[in-house]
C-alpha cells in the first residue's frame, strides 16, 4: 500500500471514529424516544412537563415551578424549518423543540435510550480513493427552494438548493440537485443501486467543502446516513426527483446494525 493511500485510510478511519462519537453523544439523535406534534391551541402531553403549541412559524411553551423544565413561565422560539431545534432541559433528559413542514414537534432526548445503549458503531465499506470524484458545480442564476418529501408521510421539507453538481462515471454524466450544507459547503441527498440492499433505502446525505473555481470533490467514502436510518422517530427528507444514480455506490456508511437485524 502507498503512502498516499494509508494516509487516506488513516484520514477516513479519524473521520469515522468521530462520527461515532457523534452519533453516540448523550442527547443526539439516538438518544430520541418519543416524538409528539403541537397543536395551536395550548395543550399538555402525558407523562411530559409544560403546555406545548405554535402560532404561524412560531413555537411556545409555558412551564410551571414544579414542572422540571430549565424554565419557568412562556418562553416563544421562532426556528427554522430545517434547522436544529432548541433543547430544553428537563433533568437528565432534553425536550427538543424543532420546525420541521408548517408545524412545530417535541422530541425526548433520554440518554438511557435503548437505541443510544445498544449503539456499536456504523458499518461502512472500506474507503477506497477510487470514490473521491471531482464534479462540475453549476451554480443556479439564484438559489432556489426545492420541496422534497419526508419518511413521514404528509410532511414535507424545503431546502435551499445554490445548484446541481454534474459528473463523469461508468462513461456516464450524471447530475445532481445541491443544497446549502455547512461552512459554505454542499450538502447532497441521493439514492443508488445499494439503496435497500446494503445502505439504507430512504437516503443518504453527502457533504461536500465549498465548490472553489467551478469544482467541487465528490467523496462518496463519507457518504453517511440521516437520523431515520437508526430511529424511528425521525423527519429525515427524501432526496430530490432526479437524485438517484444508477449504478452501486460502494462507499460510505452501510444499513445500520440494528436495521439490518430487523
Amino acid at each position: 500500500m502507498s503512502t498516499a493511500t494509508e494516509n487516506f485510510t488513516e484520514n477516513w478511519r479519524a473521520w469515522h471514529t468521530a462520527r461515532e462519537r457523534e452519533l453516540a453523544a448523550e442527547h443526539g439523535w439516538l438518544s430520541i424516544t418519543r416524538l409528539e406534534w403541537l397543536g395551536t391551541e395550548p395543550a399538555g402531553f402525558p407523562g411530559l412537563p409544560g403546555t406545548w403549541w405554535y402560532s404561524g412559524d412560531t413555537g411556545h411553551v409555558r412551564a410551571e415551578p414544579g414542572d422540571g423544565l430549565d424554565l419557568v413561565g412562556e418562553q416563544a422560539y421562532r426556528l427554522g424549518a430545517t434547522a436544529p431545534g432548541e433543547l430544553i432541559g428537563w433533568g437528565e433528559r432534553r425536550i427538543e423543540l424543532a420546525h420541521r413542514g408548517e408545524a412545530y414537534n417535541i422530541r425526548v432526548h433520554d440518554p438511557e435510550a435503548p437505541v443510544l445503549r445498544a449503539f456499536h458503531g456504523v458499518p461502512a465499506y472500506e474507503p477506497d480513493p477510487e470514490w473521491v470524484i471531482e464534479a462540475e458545480f453549476l451554480p443556479f442564476e439564484q438559489p432556489k427552494p426545492v420541496t422534497v418529501g419526508a419518511v413521514v408521510e404528509g410532511l414535507a421539507h424545503v431546502y435551499t438548493a445554490p445548484g446541481e453538481v454534474r459528473f463523469l462515471y461508468g462513461g456516464a454524466s450524471h447530475t445532481l440537485t445541491a443544497f446549502n450544507g455547512k461552512h459554505g459547503g454542499l450538502s447532497i441527498l441521493f439514492t443508488d443501486e445499494t439503496s435497500g440492499v446494503t445502505t439504507y433505502a430512504a437516503n443518504r446525505s453527502l457533504p461536500t467543502a465549498p465548490p472553489e473555481e467551478g469544482t467541487v470533490i465528490l467523496d462518496f467514502n463519507r457518504a453517511v446516513n440521516l437520523p431515520c436510518a437508526f430511529i424511528d422517530l425521525a423527519t429525515c427528507p427524501l432526496p430530490p426527483r432526479g437524485n438517484h444514480l444508477g449504478f452501486p455506490v460502494t462507499a460510505g456508511e452501510q444499513i445500520p446494525h440494528e436495521r439490518a437485524r430487523e
